[in-house]
């Protein structure tokens, strides 16, 4: 008779700060996922944090621009953005709200700021698609605050959770080829919390508030606001420990696709006859 083995907690992999930088029309952002010291996590291709009560950082927005092969998430936790497309798509995004773009075969929006003051908030990121799933219609899954459904599952935690399941909750967010986790969580001075992490998942975690202690307890790594730590394969959770101070957290994980990727601005691929290919197919108005 085979010994049952218990799963063992993820460990941190390794840690990475994000970097500065400026996007869209000089929207000032950090990108975590997508610089030199992180180029990808497969299936994830960017993570940017905007975070900025100064007009002037966010006000240009970011204005018509193309999108062929991937996904992109954007997750609102202070302020407003308007986006719309050329399908005749339009929509606003609010503190809390979420917004999951398969952009697929091709198609033009934009991202723009609809407040002229006050703080703006959130985080972007870019989810890749399969091969077979790249040329696929767009379509959008435009989620509002109160649709996100929210969980206590320890004492001083609290989730949100945009897509996944902690528990007896699941995410709203449905139907992607890499069966997305993506949770907002916040932990109270000194608690604990074994957060899900499906077996065989990439998954990272990233620090927005305060700092958390991550993995076991005689091998657990800190991590700090602006630190995203990537977690190790193998195993089925991963221990969040609070310190003295609250934390909140993003903890994201995805089916690898492990495909090749290649990669040019807006258009995420797998050959570049291909990539080629998107910028004849947007030149000339085919999106």
């Amino acid at each position: 008779m085979n010994a049952v083995v218990a799963p063992t907690s993820r460990r941190v992999a390794r840690v990475v700060r994000g970097q500065p930088t400026s996007d869209g029309a000089g929207v000032k952002l950090t990108r975590v996922i997508g610089q030199r010291d992180l180029d990808t996590l497969d299936p994830f291709l960017m993570l940017d944090e905007f975070r900025s009560d100064s007009a002037s950082d966010y006000i240009g927005g970011f204005p018509d621009h193309p999108h062929r092969g991937f996904e992109t998430v954007t997750y609102m936790l202070a302020g407003r953005m308007r986006h719309g497309d050329n399908q005749g798509n339009s929509g606003l995004l609010t503190p809390g709200s979420v917004q999951w773009m398969t952009a697929g075969r091709g198609i033009v929006h934009s991202e723009m700021p609809e407040q002229e003051n006050g703080l703006m908030w959130g985080f972007q990121l870019w989810v890749n698609l399969p091969a077979k799933d790249k040329m696929t219609a767009p379509r959008y899954q435009d989620i509002a605050p109160e649709r996100i459904p929210e969980t206590d599952p320890a004492p001083g935690v609290h989730a949100r959770v945009l897509a996944g399941t902690i528990g007896e909750v699941t995410g709203p967010v449905s139907g992607i080829a890499v069966e997305p986790a993506y949770f907002d969580i916040t932990l109270q001075p000194g608690a604990r919390f074994s957060a899900p992490v499906a077996a065989g998942h990439n998954a990272f975690v990233y620090v927005y508030a305060g700092s958390v202690d991550i993995g076991p307890t005689d091998t657990a790594r800190g991590l700090t606001r602006g630190e995203l730590a990537v977690l190790e394969q193998g195993g089925v959770d991963v221990l969040l420990s609070a310190r003295a101070e609250p934390v909140r957290l993003i903890l994201v994980a995805g089916k690898p696709l492990g495909e090749p990727v290649a990669k040019y601005g807006p258009f995420v691929m797998n050959t570049q006859e291909q990539i080629v290919q998107a910028i004849r197919d947007y030149q000339s108005g085919r999106f």
